[in-house]
């Protein structure tokens, strides 16, 4: 059975606000959005739906592995985002508030103000605008392993996911470096983060049913080797 999902950072050095996309000297030194029992420094919040590593590595060995699948008749408009969280906010805003510290929003639910470090390079931002919010497992991705075969309120509700850790407010230029790759094509450049993109990537995949191919499987595999005993 498909699971549908339901609709503290700080950038701030010697006490003074870190330039848009500067590097953040406090979360370089730690492992941000860790899952499980080892739960998330004070630097970044934890995302929601994390497993433990030892469960991560259970739903691993529970996925099924297919050849990668055909992208004929794939759109990005086949999975509706961002979609309505009520009170005139949609999803995109509800995560850039969920990950943001200080986060403050105008009369039409946009954030106006707010500061993000982005989990995959570590760079810090005060700037909404130039933050994404990426879909940990790519829209294309799901597509090739199972998707294609979905329902739009389905793929809907995968694009719009905030139960499982499958949206995440990172620095555009990652975002747009991993466009739809999967781990064993694309990693984050910050390493101390593979091991919760790996839980992450895994957990969501385990929740929709979606399949691996061997590489992908080896490289989470690899990536979750990294997590702390």
């Amino acid at each position: 059975m498909i699971i549908l999902g339901a609709a503290g950072c700080s950038d701030t050095t010697d006490g003074k606000p870190a330039a848009d996309g500067k590097p953040s000297p406090s979360v370089s030194a730690s492992r941000p959005g860790a899952g499980g029992a080892q739960g998330a420094p004070g630097d970044v919040k934890q995302l929601p739906g994390m497993p433990t590593v030892s469960v991560a590595r259970a739903q691993l060995a529970g996925l099924k592995v297919a050849a990668v699948g055909s992208m004929a008749g794939y759109s990005r408009e086949k999975f509706p985002h961002w979609a309505s969280q009520g009170a005139k906010c949609d999803t995109r805003e509800v995560v850039l508030e969920r990950d943001g510290t200080g986060v403050t929003k105008d009369a039409a639910c946009k954030a106006v103000s707010g500061s993000w470090i982005s989990r995959y390079d570590h760079l810090a931002f005060t700037s909404a605008a130039k933050m994404d919010i990426d879909h940990t497992v790519p829209l294309a991705n799901a597509w090739r392993s199972g998707a294609s075969t979905w329902t739009t309120e389905q793929r809907k509700a995968f694009a719009n996911d905030l139960t499982h850790p499958q949206l995440v407010a990172v620095s555009a230029t990652s975002n747009r470096a991993k466009g739809d790759q999967s781990p064993d094509q694309w990693a984050p450049p910050a390493k101390d983060y593979w091991c919760a993109y790996a839980e992450s990537w895994t957990t969501v995949k385990a929740a929709y049913q979606l399949t691996v191919t061997d590489a992908e499987k080896a490289k989470l595999a690899d990536m979750l080797a990294t997590c702390p005993a």
